[in-house]
């Protein structure tokens, strides 16, 4: 870790030596010490992959006014080849404004709503300080040099899936560790090879730790995803016990994204972070400009029937429908069935290798419908989505951008509809406030 350290010390002219460890740190990095040497029979290393031929020559972007192109950020060649394969050739605003700060060893706090990037920020500074930045030294299994926490399952298997697309020319090892799944399927991914990058949930991840499979103290990048919602979640608990096992915030580098900033959330950062750049990304509009958002004022008993007629227009191609709790996804979901509807069901209590099956099937087209809760929702990104329905209101308004941001992707134009009824109408307000315009 010192290594690292004196890597930011160069870049980074406000870094300070290592601190002298407090007796209960230095006995802690003993302790850490002793497990090394408990793996020292798991040794191993990879082969490199074979050089390319391909360089930025093939990738032309001309420069355009108040733009950053990915050329200008000096990036390695192989994930510059990576980030051509995905069409990328401007950074979003928040990528323009945290990457000049995070590829030079700084840590950084963003403020960013979904779909502005940011996954795709912190991912790139990521795997380009690893590039950058090799072990020549022999390294063990179960030990990532990056760690990347996220609050739901889905969300990870999306940063999972977007990381494995960056690190696709690199001999970079992404390992996902969410619950739900088999417990020695996800053993097998860390005993198998050497692990670099571990994307995973609060939870999951402590059974790793906790059972002696996965180590953090080599961890030289820490990023927290989407902070507002581990704290609405009670996940902070969990969050605090992993950082304890990362090293000292001076000697690694910790990015951290919400998409809003409580007094709670402000002091964490001050816990975790050292001397960080705030990045606050404020969108034109709370709410794409790509989405139609409709209110229909009804009766609950009519809300059914009408979301079937929904459903049932041609334009309705694919659809993701929200409500707030469990049974209701649940009883939704079985009538839609037994109407006739191809239709799949996204929630807390589905195992999770069923909700990934159900999820691919939404992808490929195989099922027109998903029934899903605000948890399950989080970290859907499939394009073509052409309308979200708000069955039930959420009772928090950040939800209702949430939701609505599944649709009106990619410059492609969406519709939401969301159901106003007795039992919920008196909602509106707050999330008209949100909005800044009425619906």
């Amino acid at each position: 870790m010192l290594k690292k350290l004196f890597s930011r010390d160069k870049t980074d002219p406000v870094a300070t030596p290592p601190k002298t460890e407090a007796p209960e740190q230095r006995a802690e990095n003993e302790g850490k010490g002793k497990s090394s040497e408990r793996r020292s029979g798991n040794k191993k290393r990879r082969a490199k992959p074979a050089p390319s031929a391909w360089s930025l020559s093939d990738f032309p972007v001309p420069e355009a006014p108040g733009k950053v192109r990915f050329h200008d950020l000096g990036l390695d060649d192989t994930l510059m080849r990576a980030i051509a394969d995905l069409g990328f050739q401007y950074c979003s605003p928040i990528q323009a404004a945290v990457l000049p700060h995070t590829l030079r060893g700084h840590d950084a706090i963003g403020k960013a709503q979904t779909g502005t990037g940011k996954t795709a920020a912190f991912l790139i500074s990521v795997i380009n300080d690893l590039i950058n930045n090799p072990i020549e030294d022999e390294r063990y299994l179960g030990e990532p040099r990056a760690l990347v926490i996220a609050p739901t399952r889905e969300l990870v298997q999306q940063i999972a899936e977007d990381a494995k697309g960056l690190t696709k020319y690199t001999n970079l090892n992404v390992v996902t560790l969410i619950g739900g799944m088999d417990y020695q399927k996800q053993q097998n991914q860390l005993s198998r090879d050497l692990v670099d990058i571990v994307i995973a949930t609060p939870g999951r991840l402590l059974d790793f730790t906790g059972r002696g499979d996965l180590y953090l103290d080599g961890v030289e990048q820490l990023v927290i995803d989407e902070a507002d919602r581990m704290l609405d979640m009670g996940f902070i608990p969990q969050v605090k016990r992993i950082i304890r096992l990362t090293p000292r915030k001076e000697s690694r580098q910790t990015l951290l994204f919400s998409a809003t900033f409580t007094e709670d959330i402000i002091r964490l950062t001050e816990q975790w972070t050292y001397q960080p750049v705030n990045i606050e990304i404020e969108p034109d509009n709370v709410a794409t400009d790509n989405v139609d958002q409709r209110v229909y004022l009804v009766e609950e008993r009519e809300k059914f029937q009408i979301l079937q007629r929904i459903i049932r227009m041609p334009e309705a191609e694919s659809v993701i429908v929200f409500a707030n709790r469990r049974d209701q996804t649940r009883r939704l979901h079985e009538r839609l069935r037994k109407s006739g509807i191809r239709c799949g069901l996204l929630s807390g209590e589905i195992a999770q290798n069923k909700r990934t099956q159900t999820l691919q099937q939404f992808k490929d087209g195989t099922i027109q419908v998903l029934v899903a809760t605000d948890v399950a929702g989080r970290g859907i990104h499939v394009d073509g989505i052409s309308h979200v329905v708000n069955f039930t209101l959420p009772e928090d308004p950040e939800d209702y951008v949430h939701r609505i941001g599944r649709t009106g992707r990619a410059g492609a134009k969406g519709t939401s509809i969301s159901f106003a009824s007795e039992d919920d109408a008196f909602l509106l307000p707050e999330i008209e406030k949100l909005l800044g315009s009425k619906l």
